[in-house]
């Protein structure tokens, strides 16, 4: 059996049944610490346990009611799971609605009690792991909190990010739609000395071809038509700090020479003026694109490409990422909370394997998007990122408008993912698995062989 299964705190005054229903959950692989009084439990109780706690109702001094309420005092999000007898059934359903995770009633079988202490420890879990994440996000760094994660991807750009900050090297950012490049051209400009003067930032996809000088450069009064006063550009404005030219291969080409022009002089001219004006800049720029590939098909200068590509940082897709999603979703999902005065429900073992089901094609972007509809969705929580990813029956997930991935292949992944972290959190005890996930040996075995998954894969 799994000697690792988890924490249990058991309390009930009668000895016999404290014995045996510790001899369960033992065998079980549970360490179990008995107590014969609430009392002596409260005092050895901490908001950190990592476990469940189980009691009796009828006890002399402090009933299980009474101890329960003390519990969530202490942390509300510890689950308590009531024994009661026959008549104390009411009292237990209002002891859930105050806050208790669960209760069963004499006579039970040791099969259902074990099943709510697993769910409840699964989810006891999740909340302590979500709160050690929030908190390595507070306590972080102001660039450990723009770019969260702990994906060796993501460890060694921020050290990068680190290591050239402070120099005026330029640097261009690849990196597909929705990785995050200008949350890292801004890293780039708050860990600099130019942090107090401006970031500007431009993306050349979205400026028409025949306003793109006077954006960039700036126009006197009577320039042209409409040009009615004097405007100051992009670069000039960005003088003294930094210029981020995103989406930079859409720039036109005949923009391209000015551009190249102005960083090498370190000067503009305004359109309708004669004088130049003196600039200091740091350019970021950033392509969703290799943009070696377009200065091979002729539409980037190859100069102009040398000038940006001092340094490049690549950003990882989110599928490259797959242990930073939990940690990530839950960062927006608490944003998303507080923005719209909405409770966050814990994710559930399911939904963090509907996200690691995913191929999240839009990325971070994506999963923020999600996380937001995951916090004003009206389903039951364990419903809601199955649903919006398009891996229930009648789903509205994007699956097939933007991985070009069917319905069938999503659900095996999805089922995939579910047996690998089950086999995973119970290393490769089969048994424990078919308990988790309500399976008959026959069929666990016949998904395991679908799948390619073997127990001895997962046996530590």
């Amino acid at each position: 059996m799994n000697e690792t299964a988890g924490q249990v705190i058991l309390v009930d005054d009668e000895p016999a049944m404290r014995a045996a229903t510790a001899q369960w959950l033992e065998l079980d692989g549970y360490q179990v610490t008995s107590f014969d009084s609430a009392e002596q439990a409260l005092r050895s109780l901490e908001h950190t346990f990592d476990g469940v706690i189980i009691s009796d109702v009828k006890m002399p001094r402090m009933d299980g009611i009474s101890f329960q309420q003390h519990v969530a005092a202490l942390d509300a999000a510890i689950p308590v799971v009531l024994v009661t007898g026959h008549g104390d059934v009411t009292m237990a359903v209002e002891a859930m609605r105050n806050g208790a995770y669960d209760f069963i009633e004499k006579p039970f079988a040791p099969e259902r009690l074990l099943d709510i202490v697993r769910r409840a420890c699964d989810k006891r879990h999740l909340v302590l792991e979500n709160r050690a994440l929030r908190q390595q996000l507070a306590a972080g760094t102001g660039l450990e909190r723009s770019l969260i994660g702990n994906a060796p991807a993501i460890r060694r750009l921020r050290q990068e990010i680190t290591d050239i900050a402070d120099t005026p090297a330029s640097v261009l950012i690849e990196g597909a739609t929705g990785t995050g490049k200008e949350v890292v051209a801004r890293a780039l400009h708050d860990l600099s000395r130019r942090r107090n003067a401006n970031f500007v930032a431009v993306n050349c996809a979205a400026i028409p071809e025949n306003v793109f000088e006077s954006e960039l450069f700036g126009h006197e009064a009577g320039a042209f038509t409409g040009a009615q006063k004097r405007r100051i550009g992009k670069l000039e404005h960005a003088s003294g700090g930094t210029l981020f030219l995103d989406e930079v291969a859409s720039m036109p080409m005949q923009m391209q020479v000015k551009v190249l022009r102005a960083l090498q002089e370190r000067e503009i001219v305004r359109l309708g003026a004669n004088d130049p004006v003196a600039v200091d800049i740091r350019i970021v720029a950033a392509s969703n694109e290799n943009l070696i590939d377009a200065v091979q098909d002729g539409r980037f200068r190859p100069d102009l490409y040398y000038r940006l590509n001092v340094v490049s940082l690549r950003l990882p897709r989110l599928c490259e990422r797959d242990g930073d999603l939990p940690l990530l979703f839950d960062y927006f999902a608490q944003e998303a909370g507080r923005i719209y005065e909405r409770p966050v429900p814990a994710l559930s073992p399911a939904c963090i394997a509907a996200l690691g089901a995913h191929t999240w094609p839009g990325n971070v972007r994506e999963l923020k998007n999600i996380a937001e509809r995951y916090v004003l969705s009206s389903l039951p929580p364990h419903e809601r990122l199955p649903h919006m990813l398009g891996l229930l029956p009648g789903s509205s997930g994007m699956f097939d408008a933007t991985s070009g991935r069917s319905l069938a292949e999503l659900t095996h992944d999805f089922e995939r993912r579910i047996l690998e972290a089950s086999l995973r959190k119970h290393q490769g005890n089969i048994q424990d698995v078919m308990d988790e996930l309500g399976l008959p040996r026959r069929t666990l075995n016949q998904k395991m062989a679908n799948h390619g998954l073997e127990r001895r894969q997962f046996v530590s």
